[in-house]
């Protein structure tokens, strides 16, 4: 009868530990329990060196499927350039996390419109608290992709976004 149980066993312990692998790479549950700070400097003015550059468009964050806090600046540089900054921003860490600049509105309950439309993807999270910035892609409208997220690629969900506005 003991034999009879054996590969019952061994295929029952196979499987379950593949589920594990995969829940683990998938979830990465650890990460809920690490922080990444990064604190950049701001870019300095064109005009007036030595000093920071002026917002031409700001917004704060709210959260979606994780707390998320912070404000988003847009810098205009010299050449047409532009840096998109992340100030105070705290949220969790998780796996594939970006920063996406998006055409859809910001909506309070969810965040999982963000991807419906079109985005342009600034890269990879830096860390997940502290200022950081983020180059912004020359000739892009800020009048159509006005909307800021953390988006999750793994898991197509926003972190929490922020709605960009531009400064009179």
């Amino acid at each position: 009868m003991c034999r009879n149980k054996r590969p019952v066993l061994w295929i029952t312990t196979a499987v379950v530990v593949v589920a594990a692998a995969v829940g683990l790479y998938l979830f990465q549950p650890w990460r809920l329990f690490t922080t990444e700070r990064v604190d950049e400097a701001a870019p300095v003015a064109p005009a007036r060196p030595g000093a920071a550059a002026e917002p031409s468009a700001t917004g704060a964050f709210i959260s979606h499927e994780h707390e998320t806090s912070g404000s988003v600046q847009v810098l205009d540089l010299d050449g047409g350039k532009a840096t998109l900054r992340l100030t105070d921003l705290r949220t969790s860490d998780g796996p594939a996390l970006h920063v996406w600049l998006s055409d859809q509105p910001v909506e309070q309950d969810g965040g999982g419109n963000l991807d419906d439309g079109k985005h342009i993807d600034l890269g990879d999270l830096k860390g997940n608290e502290g200022n950081q910035n983020y180059a912004i892609p020359a000739g892009t409208d800020l009048n159509k992709f006005s909307t800021v997220t953390i988006w999750c690629e793994r898991f197509s969900v926003s972190f929490g976004a922020a709605e960009l506005k531009q400064s009179a």
